[in-house]
């Protein structure tokens, strides 16, 4: 394994050995682990640049969203054979981890604010250091890319932002700023003048003169390429757009802007997801985040039964009788199972890029228009859209569907996308239903619920498919599962969602009672209380924050019973369920001890 030290001392000659060396790591290492492939393989000659030019850590180099660092983990020491695996190393940038990962990232759009604030804090301490932020094309489509561009304007800071530009996000880019880039792409001569009259500029006596005549033609060839750049009009220098898969290009264009960095610059390259792999080339989006696989033999993965295609297949089947119900989604067309929708009805269909925030206020008008919006999402980045919930459709008395995927532990991907916050957050507006089907009947049933209200309403599901335990004999009233002849048992579990089949085992092994929750909000208490009238202990078991959680709820108002509460009170790191579960004591051996 190649240090940055050894990286340094190659020849330019001698760094596309080093790319193809590191590639052939990141696809073993993804084929046995899974994780993130065809945006890794595309930044591979730009990271190893990045490395050769500045000088990490003391130069800082913020990846947004975080999941294409796999070639900086390897140039900065660290083995990625555990990629993904409890106790191994992040699929992520990781700031426990290394000191040259700056921070723990998972979410898009952040990067270009934090390293303004790490210049601007350079800058008050006297530091000559650079930051750079990279940041991929699908990242601006979030709105907070452009807060902080704003921000960028005039500054005397050594900030350089690397737009990797390889024209997806997870599903292929859409909109009005995809298209601007993709203009931008034809405009190397405007831009490639640009810089040369900048250096021309600075010869003594002569430059002016010329710097004025080079200004004329290079006008000229601005409005025959480009009517404008936005970089530009937003006060920033702009170099680009370049080869990003050519190393020795990445390397002169960086020292370049080493050089000519006076204030915020923007370094615009152009990549190819999945360079290296060809079924990831092919098949970028497949490869966006892939199981393991065997890379010497590949085939069509043959699909298994999942919540996320269920509720896509049931969406299309209701949108089928009812021409008023859209579809909408944040850049997650596959992952949320709406690539039928999609198809089937492309003017009902939205997707908005990147940009949850206006995801539910955007759906919020439809709603206000007479039609029936149902929002897709992953937990993790629908913590983004609270106060758009609270402000935007709460208030208004708006009808809204918000379909939750990835609800509870995801293996692999980490801290940042553990979806363990989204009822403790939701349940504090008012006039919200939530539900947590535990089964693919019952997430059947929710939705059938949810499009029927005239409130929010939140489907909540696991990653994957169903996974029942059918050895107890329970009886169903309304929206709650319990044990048959709950009032003979002493000691119950309360549960919900996908942690219920844990539950059940456990039940079934220890001979007690159980209650599982299907509509987890508004909790109806008196049903609840009645069902654990005769009960002395219980045992509330949520796969979700102890903090304003179920358990919390419902155990805030039960008197003179014992209550054990198991529930997640800290951040959890990445790994397979079955260690996190044991790392967090929802393992069958750890439960059996407080029952």
């Amino acid at each position: 394994m190649i240090t940055i030290k050894e990286l340094k001392s190659k020849k330019i000659e001698e760094l596309g050995a080093v790319s193809n060396s590191l590639r052939k790591k990141i696809v073993d290492s993804v084929a046995k682990n899974g994780g993130h492939l065809a945006s890794n393989l595309g930044i591979v000659e730009a990271t190893v640049a990045l490395h050769y030019v500045f000088n990490s850590p003391s130069d800082k180099i913020i990846f947004d969203v975080g999941h294409q660092c796999y070639a900086h983990k390897l140039l900065t020491g660290r083995e990625i054979s555990t990629l993904r695996q409890y106790e191994g190393v992040s699929g992520f940038t990781n700031r426990q981890e290394s000191e040259h990962d700056v921070l723990t990232e998972g979410h898009s759009g952040t990067s270009i604010s934090q390293a303004l604030g790490i210049a601007e804090a350079n800058k008050l301490n006297g530091k000559d250091d650079y930051v750079i932020a990279v940041v991929g094309d699908g990242s601006f489509t979030n709105g907070m890319i452009y807060e902080a561009l704003n921000n960028c304007a005039e500054k005397d800071l050594k900030l350089i932002i690397l737009l990797n530009d390889n024209e997806m996000s997870i599903s292929k880019n859409v909109g009005g700023v995809h298209g601007y880039l993709s203009k931008i792409r034809t405009s190397k001569k405007y831009f490639g003048l640009k810089r040369k009259a900048k250096k021309v500029k600075k010869v003594p006596l002569i430059g002016k003169p010329i710097v004025k005549l080079l200004a004329g033609i290079k006008n000229g060839f601005k409005r025959i390429f480009v009517r404008k750049n936005l970089f530009e009009c937003l006060g920033l220098d702009y170099i680009g757009p370049v080869d990003g898969n050519n190393v020795a290009k990445m390397v002169s264009v960086l020292r370049e802007a080493k050089a000519e960095c006076e204030g915020a610059m923007v370094v615009h390259i152009t990549t190819k997801k999945g360079l290296g792999f060809a079924d990831a080339e092919k098949h970028p989006e497949r490869y966006h985040s892939t199981a393991k696989f065997d890379k010497d033999n590949i085939k069509e993965a043959t699909p298994c039964p999942n919540f996320s295609d269920l509720m896509g297949n049931l969406l299309v089947q209701k949108a089928e009788k009812n021409d008023k119900i859209c579809a909408i989604t944040a850049a997650m067309c596959d992952g949320t199972g709406l690539s039928e929708f999609a198809k089937k009805f492309p003017s009902r269909f939205f997707d908005v890029g990147i940009a949850e925030e206006h995801a539910i206020t955007f759906s919020s008008g439809l709603s206000v228009g007479g039609y029936t919006p149902v929002v897709a999402l992953y937990s993790t980045f629908a913590q983004r859209v609270y106060d758009q919930l609270l402000h935007d459709v709460s208030i208004q008395k708006l009808p809204l569907t918000l379909l939750l995927d990835r609800c509870g532990l995801v293996a692999g991907d980490g801290i940042t996308h553990q979806g363990i916050f989204d009822y403790s957050l939701f349940s504090m507006i008012p006039g919200v239903n939530i539900y947590s089907p535990e089964t693919f009947s019952e997430a059947s049933e929710c939705l059938d619920l949810a499009l029927e209200s005239d409130q929010i309403d939140i489907v909540r599901y696991p990653k994957g498919n169903e996974n029942i335990y059918d050895k107890i004999e329970t009886v169903r009233d309304g929206m709650i599962e319990y044990s048959k002849n709950l009032d003979s048992y002493k000691k119950v579990i309360v549960t919900y969602g996908k942690i219920s089949k844990i539950g059940k085992e456990l039940a079934y092994k220890k001979g007690v009672g159980i209650i599982k929750l299907i509509q987890i909000y508004p909790l109806d208490y008196e049903k609840i209380l009645s069902l654990l009238k005769n009960a002395d202990e219980i045992l509330f078991l949520e796969e979700g924050a102890l903090q304003g959680g179920v358990s919390e709820k419902i155990s805030a108002r039960i008197r003179d019973k014992k209550i054990t509460v198991r529930a997640i009170e800290s951040f959890v790191p990445h790994g397979d369920i079955e260690s996190l579960y044991k790392h967090l004591g929802f393992d069958l051996d750890s439960l059996e001890k407080i029952i």
